[in-house]
């Protein structure tokens, strides 16, 4: 059995892949998988450490200005689908797993002329231009919020939620607080960047610092991109890394993550579907920032979405004060039952079987015996 799969670009798109296919190889053992997508450390990095085989394919990036760099990106589509057609008639694959966005387009274009079956899965609540034509292009279409459907045939569509890797549930909070030399006495925020970071969180981070470390210890992801420039900004401030209460690092790999999420009493994110879901697997209050540039407004849909059942704060950036920071975590942590609430609402959008449902689905289309009944509409 051999599976291809798709996307890259974020962690958003990467770590559902190696989910599902982790899902699959304990269903069926023989199961062999290729990563096909856009050069980039991160797919490499989780790819390597799952021991899934890398085959780059160029695409173009999708921009949403003019730019004379249009005419590099369609050359680079094409030459995309060009890799693609080899790589996949020297694989061959059974079925393809894609998890959208420009980086998967020439593979699932590729596939679809070998009529080679796809899966694609949406984990926003309104997806993007290339899922929209992916989807188009699909035997069967995976989402992770209710409101995608509208865009799909519905025939195609199950509602499975985010798959997320399962370790990342199983933290250890007593090794995390040997290993930073966190106290008991304090609560803990942990600030998520997702794995691109995120500069205008860690601004604001920095500028409530003085104040946010009166009633927290905070643990921040700041970005590999972002790390110098958030110790920075925290230095102006009279914050020294490590010292205080405060603790950046630039990335963490699974087992701090995890780590992490099991040691946080408050989670401050960006809304990304997979950032979300960790959050609500790990059933922690939290504060949400909705990137505002996100293409299709995706991350603040789905802040919304949560903000809608009462399973999240939502915060825009661009209205982001100090003050308004330091008196939600105050809430939090101060306000009765609140916290119990967030975290009893925020449960319901994690979907424990989301990886399950999709390997079915996979198992099923490449016409292999699953090992029970695919949830797919026929």
């Amino acid at each position: 059995m051999r599976i291809v799969l798709t996307g890259g670009g974020t962690g958003g798109h990467i770590f559902p892949l190696v989910a599902v296919a982790q899902n699959i190889k304990e269903k069926n053992s023989q199961a062999e998988f290729l990563f096909l997508g856009p050069k980039g450390d991160l797919e490499k990095g989780i790819m390597n450490e799952s021991q899934i085989e890398i085959r780059r394919v160029a695409s173009g990036k999708a921009r949403r200005y003019f730019s004379l760099l249009y005419f590099v990106d369609f050359f680079k589509f094409l030459f995309g689908i060009v890799q693609a057609l080899w790589y996949l008639l020297w694989y061959m694959p059974d079925v393809v797993f894609s998890k959208g966005g420009h980086g998967s387009m020439p593979v699932v274009i590729s596939a679809w002329v070998y009529q080679i079956p796809i899966l694609t899965h949406e984990s926003d609540s309104v997806p993007g231009m290339a899922n929209r034509i992916i989807g188009k292009l699909s035997q069967r279409i995976a989402i992770s919020y209710p409101r995608a459907k509208r865009y799909f045939v519905e025939s195609k569509v199950l509602l499975t939620g985010n798959p997320i890797r399962k370790e990342i549930s199983q933290g250890n909070k007593e090794l995390f607080f040997k290993k930073l030399g966190l106290t008991e006495s304090k609560p803990v925020i942990f600030v998520l960047g997702g794995s691109q970071g995120a500069q205008g969180v860690n601004e604001a981070i920095a500028k409530s610092l003085p104040e946010l470390l009166k009633l927290a210890q905070v643990v921040h992801q700041t970005g590999k991109k972002n790390y110098k420039t958030a110790i920075h900004k925290a230095r102006e401030v009279g914050i020294k890394e490590g010292h205080g209460g405060y603790f950046p690092f630039s990335f963490f790999e699974l087992e701090d993550m995890k780590n992490a999420y099991a040691s946080a009493d408050i989670v401050i994110s960006r809304a990304g579907a997979n950032s979300i879901s960790e959050i609500a697997a790990n059933k922690k209050p939290t504060i949400l920032i909705p990137l505002p540039s996100a293409a299709n407004n995706h991350q603040s849909m789905n802040a919304y979405a949560l903000a809608e059942a009462g399973g999240a704060i939502v915060l825009e950036e661009n209205n982001l004060g100090e003050h308004m920071l330091i008196q939600n975590v105050d809430k939090i942590l101060n306000k009765e039952n609140f916290a119990n609430k967030l975290v009893e609402n925020i449960s319901g959008f994690y979907h424990a079987d989301a990886a399950d449902k999709i390997a079915d689905g996979l198992l099923g289309i490449a016409k292999l015996e699953s090992t029970s009944p695919i949830k797919f509409n026929d």
